[in-house]
């Protein structure tokens, strides 16, 4: 029985030892073929990620040249509106210059009319204010005259009066 209990343990342990042999070398097997699987899937995974990395980029470049096209065509709108409105300002202000320096002429022969005009007002009025001065002067004459006139009838009526002959008799 001594030999028994070492036979035994010996017969399982070899059993042990070949079970455990051959699950290893199973497990090895499976677990180099998921290795392989997940290497296979890491490298579909690797080029489905490079390609959408590529298409990204394609699409990015796309994009920003879709952007540089529609911003140099705005740029283009732009500068196209920008010497639109700069030919418009530049008719307007020729044409309101013109204006100007017509107005202007205008304005100047008016200011001519005009101080013309006040010249001839002033004229005017001192013509009015002449005649006006020699028609007082004449009534102060007449008038003078008239007491002229007036003074020496009294005075020859005076005289006369301090004569015999205008005396009545009496």
């Amino acid at each position: 029985m001594n030999r028994l209990y070492l036979i035994v343990p010996v017969i399982l342990l070899a059993l042990f030892g070949g079970l455990y042999w051959q699950h290893s070398q199973t497990s090895a097997r499976r677990a180099a073929a998921e290795a392989a699987e997940i290497a296979a899937a890491q490298e579909i995974e690797a080029a489905k990620k490079a390609e959408a990395e590529r298409q990204a980029r394609e699409d990015a470049e796309k994009r920003a040249a879709e952007r540089r096209a529609e911003e140099e065509k705005k740029d283009a709108e732009k500068r196209a509106r920008y010497e639109e409105e700069s030919r418009r300002i530049a008719a307007e202000t020729a044409r309101y210059t013109a204006k100007v320096a017509e107005l202007t002429a205008e304005a100047a022969v008016l200011e001519k009319q005009l101080a013309d005009l006040r010249t001839r007002r002033q004229t005017l009025n001192t013509d009015s204010f002449a005649l006006a001065r020699d028609v007082e002067l004449a009534r102060i004459a007449k008038r003078n005259a008239e007491m002229e006139i007036q003074r020496l009838t009294q005075m020859i009526a005076r005289e006369a009066g301090g004569t015999t002959l205008a005396r009545a008799p009496r």
